[in-house]
């Protein structure tokens, strides 16, 4: 019988690493759904924003600055795929301690579905394990918005 000599020092690396391009004195800082709106706004595509659903997640600091932006998902007309996994994971990665969850709705509707209501309170749920704090979730359409936390549906 062959034998194998087996080193068990040779394991895969696991670096976490955080580089930012932007400098803490100028990131912007959230202080109400209005200016989280606003800033989520501007990143949404014009011609896609009636179009398709899309998620994203804006990652905070402490000081409600924010760390970055992560496009997590984009679906079709009624819908897109959020994975909780793929939330915390970036949140991790960010290192943030505060987050705001927005994806849009074609149709012009800020009204939540009850999909939206049941993923919020998952990833509410999941943070709170996690010590990692849903701030909002922002429905919005090229011309409102709705927020769970000013609806206190948060």
């Amino acid at each position: 019988m062959e034998t194998t000599t087996q080193n068990w020092q040779m394991v895969t690396e696991i670096e976490l690493v955080y580089k930012t391009r932007v400098k803490a004195s100028e990131r912007p800082q959230i202080k109400s759904s209005k200016e989280a709106y606003n800033l989520l706004r501007s990143t949404w595509d014009e011609g896609k924003i009636e179009y398709f659903e899309q998620f994203k997640i804006l990652f905070l600091n402490n000081s409600f600055k924010v760390l970055g932006l992560y496009k997590m998902s984009s679906g079709g007309i009624t819908g897109t795929i959020v994975d909780i996994r793929m939330v915390f994971s970036a949140a991790l990665k960010a290192n943030a301690i505060n987050f705001i969850l927005v994806h849009n709705h074609p149709s012009g509707s800020t009204q939540p579905s009850e999909a939206d209501k049941y993923i919020t309170k998952k990833i509410k749920q999941a943070g709170e394990l996690l010590d990692i704090k849903l701030l909002d979730h922002l429905i919005i359409t090229s011309e409102s918005y709705y927020s769970f936390t000013d609806d206190g549906a948060l």
